[in-house]
């Protein structure tokens, strides 16, 4: 009898420890342990032309909560989609929300994932410091990233800098998107446009080639607090730009400065989003928030983006 009973107990502690590390697995069944808004550890993706801001992101969520753990990747938008599909990241950050091409492969995983707007980035063009064209109209940029103008001269026949050379910096980057969908419109880009290796790299392109035009995510110039940051600055030239097709003043070009990406006058201007496939509240969810949240917001103003939320405080000096 006492055998008996031994056997049955024996049975119960098996199921127990069974039970007990099927609980310590997460939803997909991995054996990793569950995590929550503010611990354990996740895989998360950021397209790289926002990387200066998510580090000051990342980096400051896990100092307020040591025992979360974000294993960031920073890749080319087209490569973070695609590890969020196949489930290699849980939560990206990117410049567009889904495509219904890719909300569809979610709803066939009877996954719904969410999108939070998180603040207002731009596309800026940047220039040698020598080159006298600093002011390009939207219609100017269509011109060279098409091809249709190729020579500095046909701008100003004063520029003497010769052929444009045009920049990205990747070619499956948000930036090289943002340029064929709201500047060129579906038309192919010029067949001398190329890409370099890294946005540090484009920015070295830049300063170190006069007849150079490259386009970077704001975010790698807007914190002027920034050492790195004004150390570009130095090197390259900012251009204003217009939406005006002719007949534009100097009132009409603006860079893409905090203030004027609030007042949506800078014609080249994106969102960020925060995109997560957790289908419950773990450390995904808990980044996301603070990102979206009151401390994430003012590392986005601080940064020189614009916030999704809260308001920038424009003000105009007049002069004597």
């Amino acid at each position: 009898m006492m055998h008996a009973n031994f056997k049955v107990m024996a049975s119960l502690l098996l199921m127990a420890l069974g039970l007990l590390g099927c609980n310590s697995g997460d939803n997909n069944g991995r054996g990793q342990a569950i995590d929550t808004p503010t611990s354990g550890t996740v895989r998360i993706g950021v397209d790289e032309t926002f990387e200066p801001i998510l580090k000051s992101q990342v980096d400051t969520f896990q100092k307020l909560y040591p025992a979360a753990h974000l294993q960031t990747v920073f890749q080319p938008e087209r490569d973070i989609i695609q590890a969020l599909l196949t489930d290699s990241i849980r939560l990206a950050v990117v410049s567009r929300p889904l495509t219904t091409q890719e909300q569809n492969h979610f709803k066939r995983l009877k996954i719904e994932p969410k999108a939070i707007r998180i603040g207002v980035d731009g596309v800026a063009i940047i220039l040698h410091p020598s080159n006298p064209d600093s002011l390009l109209t939207t219609a100017q940029l269509r011109a060279i990233f098409t091809g249709q103008l190729t020579q500095w001269g046909q701008l100003s026949p004063k520029n003497t800098l010769g052929e444009i050379t045009a920049v990205f910096d990747n070619n499956n980057s948000s930036t090289a998107r943002f340029v064929q969908d709201s500047i060129t419109r579906g038309t192919a880009l010029a067949k001398g446009i190329f890409a370099s290796k890294s946005n540090p790299a484009l920015l070295d392109y830049v300063a170190t080639h006069p007849n150079a035009i490259g386009v970077i995510g704001v975010n790698w110039i807007s914190d002027r607090d920034d050492a790195a940051v004004q150390k570009f600055l130095k090197r390259v030239r900012i251009a204003g730009i217009s939406s005006k097709t002719s007949g534009a003043t100097a009132d009409d070009y603006f860079q893409p400065y905090q203030a004027y990406l609030a007042q949506k006058t800078y014609p080249l201007r994106r969102e960020l989003y925060v995109v997560s496939r957790e289908a419950r509240a773990g450390l995904g969810t808990g980044f996301a928030s603070f990102v979206a949240g009151n401390k994430g917001q003012l590392i986005m103003l601080k940064s020189g983006l614009m916030p999704a939320t809260g308001q920038v405080r424009l003000i105009e000096v007049k002069p004597d």
